[in-house]
């Protein structure tokens, strides 16, 4: 079997076990997190309706603005801070943290401190 396709078999599975035990509400989201080689995104989502309440990433034009690259550290904190204004202006204040199966290290761990330094709290 491919190395690429058994890779991306292992994430899924790891994805599922974490959505298995997160799920997002009206009153507390889901902050969701994807990451590609050269970029990063990040979604507070509402599970039980099923929509986004906000969303970032390293292809927004302030996160352009700011001449950051979203393949380091320090653009993952840039939007974790993006991701926590947003969602602070949408009148949410606590969210549950998905790390969707990425180890809890890195550009996921800048993100999520990104996010607290707006005043989100997880």
């Amino acid at each position: 079997m491919d190395k690429h396709k058994v890779k991306a078999a292992a994430l899924n599975r790891r994805q599922r076990r974490v959505r298995g035990k997160i799920n997002g509400t009206a009153e507390i989201p889901r902050l969701r997190v994807t990451r590609s080689n050269a970029h990063i995104y990040a979604q507070v989502i509402d599970d039980v309706t099923r929509k986004t309440i906000a969303a970032a990433s390293s292809l927004d034009p302030e996160f352009k603005k700011q001449d950051k690259n979203g393949a380091t550290v320090e653009g993952a904190q840039v939007v974790g801070e993006l991701i926590g204004q947003r969602v602070l202006d949408a009148k949410v204040k606590t969210v549950v943290f998905d790390r969707g199966g990425y180890i809890y290290h890195g550009r996921i761990k800048a993100l999520a401190d990104g996010a607290r330094s707006a005043g989100l709290e997880f």
